[in-house]
């Protein structure tokens, strides 16, 4: 099992934040069918092989999920591509 652990600074508003993340994992959809629910300011997350939140901090994104085996084939590219989408809206 592999681990994915992220933190993102920024300096947008909650609402901006929010939107960014429903975006990423959207696109994180592609690659991985999820369900998602929000807790107030924490995205839960699940699929096939994954499972994991992201919390909504003031001035941070704190992104973490866990990988089944099958799943952290493809570690590198969510992660690259979770990377590249908080870099692009958040930074």
């Amino acid at each position: 099992m592999s681990r994915i652990d992220i933190r993102h600074d920024h300096t947008h508003s909650p609402d901006v934040a929010r939107s960014v993340i429903q975006d990423m994992v959207a696109k994180l959809g592609n690659s991985f069918p999820l369900k998602t629910e929000w807790v107030g300011d924490v995205l839960n997350f699940s699929g096939t092989g994954v499972k994991g939140l992201i919390e909504l901090i003031p001035g941070q994104v704190h992104v973490t999920a866990n990988l089944s085996f099958p799943a952290s084939l493809m570690e590198e590219r969510v992660h690259g591509e979770i990377q590249r989408v908080l870099q692009e809206k958040l930074a």
